[in-house]
């Protein structure tokens, strides 16, 4: 960070002077900007607005976000630094409560805004198809005897300017209003190409005789002008509609907000609008009925399909006293819920906000892009320019004017960097939303690229690799013991809190124990427990309790508990009135789709590696299970983040995968951090991706979706940059001493009009990529 050489050493730690305090974020809508240079000028306008610390603005998406001193400017504020230079800021008659609901007015305007273009370029098509026949009259020589030139000029000129002034009239109110800021954009071109071609045909219509003087012949390029801005219109419009589907992953994310609620209100049930829910309400869900909202059941129980906001196919049991969220699915039974959450601090809500967030955020390969289109608009002037002066100097003099015009024409018209302002945000927009149907959300466009980079993954072992808690995997009986001893442990340990005790009960309920009863329960501290169950006492806990109690093992529990401890596992002790019963293994199970999830990795090329604060032996048994060779044991919780930075210093692009919650500091460490949420928390501000399911299959989708989508930046950057760089000396006639070879204007805006459909194209094709 830079320090200013007049700083204090007692001055906060600010950069250029910054003023220490609290931030807000504030996203606004802006309206009117068309290309890369647009959403330069507005970010440049709003970072020098004094108070802002920091703004991005999004082409593709339309908006500007922009972190704020909220003491030294407000929204106003913002708001008049955008007009100020030159554009609009969308403001909703009513401020949204929740992000789901903020849009639809927004939509409205945008399908407005849509169907206005469509009628611009409509009149433009409709003109242009009358204009371009008529302007090739002369190829029929028997036809042009009988056509009077001057008049027929003056059809020429009167179906011309409906096209110039309604289809094209956007273009030069733009260029006009960057001219005042002196500043160019894409618009700058259009203008100064089409209005060129215009100004010279009106001279031609309206003074043919000062034109014939000097010996030229009074021609027209009222077609170039028509054809231009309807070719242009066309390319806005079919971009128009694909940024519309950039979008849809987010569409599709509000669209699944119940609308309605049944809640009991003065002891009847009613169907209220989901916007007058209040906090604390009981909501009543019946089967096949989407949440309203997030709460925490109060009665019954039901298994949810909770894959929209998860990616998890299978649906969740739940029951008195989980939580349950908005826009899931309730598949099987009733239950009755409380509301804890509303509006914008509902699960739903805060992943769309995250998602906005990330598509609106710029990733770092950007930057090329706009370092060159803030470059671009003066140079392609230049060089039209030049093209002008040299066609003008060197060509035959007969031709001279005509020649010199089209070439200067044509460089602006196919200069337009459209195309490389799109390039990276459309495919930043589908690949973020792509992500969040996968319950992978991706918190920034840094994140998003970062991933690509990773070589290396680090796993925390627990709760990542495998499920956080422990579960019965081996249960002995002695060869003694009663057929219902399972069932009279389960007795006891229903009454314990303990966590291995929950561990046991969740075991005898999967094997289908019976329920017995237990009288007396004692938890003995540090032991174990102990109860009486159907009139025998039964003791459960750790070796010490059995020898307290003076009862040995025989032979083949000894055997048993000694091949347990091997495995590095926790074994439990249970004796029956006085006897030996069983031995029971205790661990940390590995979830069911790490292994295959690791293999994936290693396959891709990253080499996986554990950490864990376990001891050595039972790292080893767990990284052999899930085969990584390479592991960390009884790594403190502390020294995480050290562990992160030891495989950075040797050259690796790490990405760590953690719980979010005691990782933050190795996850922040880490090239790209990566939060394995449990599906209730998406707010974790450490990692750049949080994964909405428990489990490490999100690591390989996040890693896939992120190469997919780089490879799409960088082949949408390849076409953007070869097409104007080819395009711009073709233009210019470069070819034509050597082939003859011209560009006619009308090609060139054809041309720039695909250039920006074809990079959408690309970038909409990853919605259909396999992750």
């Amino acid at each position: 960070m830079h320090h200013s050489a007049h700083s204090s050493p007692a001055a906060p730690p600010a950069a250029s002077g910054a003023p220490a305090g609290p931030t807000e974020t504030a996203v606004l809508n802006i309206e009117g900007m068309t290309c890369a240079s647009c959403s330069n000028f507005v970010e440049r306008a709003l970072s020098r607005t004094p108070g802002v610390q920091r703004a991005t603005v999004n082409l593709a998406s339309e908006k500007a976000t922009v972190e704020f001193v909220p003491a030294q400017i407000d929204r106003a504020g913002l708001k008049a630094a955008v007009e100020q230079a030159g554009y609009q800021v969308h403001e909703p008659a009513t401020p949204a409560a929740s992000p789901l609901a903020s849009s639809d007015e927004l939509d409205q305007r945008k399908a407005q805004a849509y169907a206005q273009l469509k009628r611009r370029f409509g009149v433009a098509v409709v003109l242009a198809v009358i204009i371009m026949p008529l302007s090739m009259l002369m190829l029929w020589p028997s036809l042009m005897a009988r056509v009077s030139m001057p008049v027929l000029n003056y059809v020429l000129l009167g179906l011309t300017l409906p096209v110039l002034l309604y289809s094209g009239r956007e273009f030069f109110v733009s260029a006009w209003n960057g001219l005042r800021h002196r500043t160019a954009s894409m618009d700058t071109l259009i203008a100064l190409g089409t209005g060129a071609a215009f100004l010279y045909s009106l001279a031609a219509t309206v003074a043919p005789h000062v034109f014939m003087r000097q010996g030229l012949m009074p021609e027209v390029y009222y077609d170039t002008t028509a054809t231009i801005i309807a070719l242009i219109l066309l390319g806005k419009v079919l971009e128009s509609r694909a940024k519309q589907r950039t979008s849809a992953a987010i569409k599709a994310l509000m669209g699944l907000q119940a609308k309605t609620a049944r809640v009991i209100r003065h002891g009847q049930e009613v169907d209220i609008p989901v916007e007058e829910l209040r906090l604390g309400d009981e909501v009543l869900v019946r089967p096949g009925e989407k949440v309203a909202t997030d709460g925490i059941i109060l009665a019954g129980r039901s298994a949810l399909d909770e894959s929209m906001l998860t990616g998890e196919s299978l649906p969740v049991d739940k029951t008195e006293g989980d939580a349950v969220f908005g826009a899931t699915l309730n598949k099987t039974g009733a239950f009755r819920f409380r509301v804890t959450k509303l509006g914008a601090d509902t699960m739903l809500a805060q992943i769309v906000r995250l998602v906005e967030e990330a598509q609106g955020s710029r990733a770092p390969i950007q930057r090329l892009a706009d370092k060159v289109s803030a470059v671009f608009v003066p140079v392609v002037v230049i060089i039209a320019l030049a093209t002008f002066v040299l066609w003008f100097n060197f060509a035959p003099e007969n031709t001279r004017f005509s020649l010199a015009l089209v070439n200067f024409v044509a460089v602006l018209i196919i200069a337009c960097p459209c195309a490389l302002g799109l390039a990276t945000p459309t495919a930043i927009m589908v690949g973020t939303g792509k992500g969040a149907e996968k319950g992978v959300l991706i918190r920034n466009a840094e994140a998003l690229e970062k991933a690509y980079q990773v070589n290396t993954v680090l796993l925390d072992k627990t709760g990542t690799i495998t499920r956080g808690e422990p579960a019965v995997t081996d249960f002995v009986p002695a060869a003694t013991a009663p057929a219902d001893t399972l069932a009279q442990l389960a007795a006891v340990e229903r009454q314990s809190e303990h966590p291995l005790a929950a561990a046991v009960v969740r075991y005898a309920d999967a094997q289908g124990a019976a329920r017995l009863d237990a009288a007396g329960f004692a938890a003995h501290e540090g032991r174990g427990a102990g109860a009486t169950v159907a009139g025998q006492p039964v003791l459960v806990g750790n070796r010490r309790l059995l020898t307290e109690h003076a009862i040995s093992l025989p032979a083949d529990l000894e055997h048993a508990a000694a091949q347990l401890l091997a495995q590095a596992k926790t074994v439990l002790y249970v004796a029956v009135a006085g006897q030996p019963a069983a031995v029971l293994g205790v661990a940390d199970t590995v979830r069911d789709t790490s292994v295959a999830a690791i293999r994936h990795l290693q396959q891709e090329g990253i080499e996986v590696v554990m950490m864990t604060g376990d001891n050595a032996q039972t790292a080893a048994e767990v990284a052999r299970q899930v085969g990584i060779a390479r592991y960390f044991a009884e790594v403190l919780p502390a020294d995480k983040a050290a562990k992160v930075k030891e495989l950075q210093a040797e050259g690796r692009t790490v990405a760590m995968v953690g719980d979010g919650i005691n990782d933050a500091p190795a996850l922040a460490q880490a090239d790209l951090g990566l939060a394995i949420g449990s599906g209730t928390d998406v707010a974790m501000e450490a990692a750049g991706i949080t994964l909405m399911r428990s489990d490490l299959q999100g690591v390989v989708t996040a890693i896939a979706l992120s190469r997919q989508t780089m490879r799409t930046i960088k082949q949408n950057l390849f076409f953007a940059f070869v097409y104007n760089t080819l395009g711009i000396p073709v233009a210019a006639g470069l070819l034509y001493p050597f082939t003859g070879w011209l560009l006619s204007p009308m090609l060139a805006a054809a041309a720039m009009a695909l250039s920006s459909v074809s990079v959408l194209t690309n970038s909409l094709r990853l919605r259909a990529a396999k992750v």
